[in-house]
């Protein structure tokens, strides 16, 4: 089985897989003439190209250069992932990879063309409708109970100092609780005693705290 049967197939399979935004092309750089290189397409609407038409920019510099018999001397790289446009606006993600013969000559182009274009709105109406209004605030965890809630607000207060429980002064501890009271963490039953042993105080050193903007 010759190599371009190969290509063709996977050709085939490929467009078969990810549908008809994806064009899958070969060019044969062996080809008397290099204006008319594509021998095999998928999906050509995508591009609106067929069997018999020329190659993209990128691809007619390979020719070029492998008319100039310098594809060995300046060793080509397959390229994945880059960007296109088409003469209509459409918006490709595309891949290209440089198939050699076994004297390491290069003979086939095998290009990757999907069109992302609708792809892209999408990905703009969902941004618009995730990104919150302030874009520093982070998303809150959907708790199971009081206890939960009151555990988070605890990891809140410290997050907020920014040093752990160990190594925090009166200032700290006095801006932790402030911010629990706050956050209507005193509301929850018995969270004086939680919070007063998880900072190593006594609860009236707790309601002191609390109530020290008074």
């Amino acid at each position: 089985m010759g190599r371009l049967t190969v290509l063709k197939q996977i050709a085939r399979d490929l467009a078969s897989q990810f549908g008809p935004e994806c064009e899958i092309v070969i060019h044969d750089l062996k080809t008397n003439d290099p204006e008319h290189s594509i021998v095999h397409i998928e999906n050509g609407h995508v591009t609106g190209r067929g069997i018999g038409d020329g190659p993209s920019n990128a691809v007619f510099d390979v020719i070029r250069h492998n008319n100039k018999k310098k594809a060995k001397e300046e060793e080509l790289r397959d390229h994945s992932g880059y960007l296109m446009k088409t003469a209509d606006g459409k918006i490709l993600k595309c891949s290209t990879s440089y198939i050699r013969d076994d004297d390491g000559s290069l003979h086939y182009v095998f290009g990757i063309n999907y069109d992302i274009t609708k792809l892209t709105m999408i990905e703009s109406a969902l941004h618009s409708l995730i990104t919150p209004v302030n874009k520093e605030e982070k998303p809150k965890e959907i708790t199971h109970s009081v206890n939960d809630l009151l555990d988070h607000l605890i990891e809140e207060s410290v997050a907020l100092v920014g040093k752990p429980v160990a190594l925090m002064n009166k200032e700290d501890k006095v801006t932790a609780i402030q911010f629990l009271n706050d956050s209507g963490a005193f509301l929850i039953t018995k969270s004086g005693d939680k919070v007063a042993n998880y900072f190593g105080i006594s609860k009236y050193t707790l309601y002191s705290y609390i109530d020290v903007n008074k």
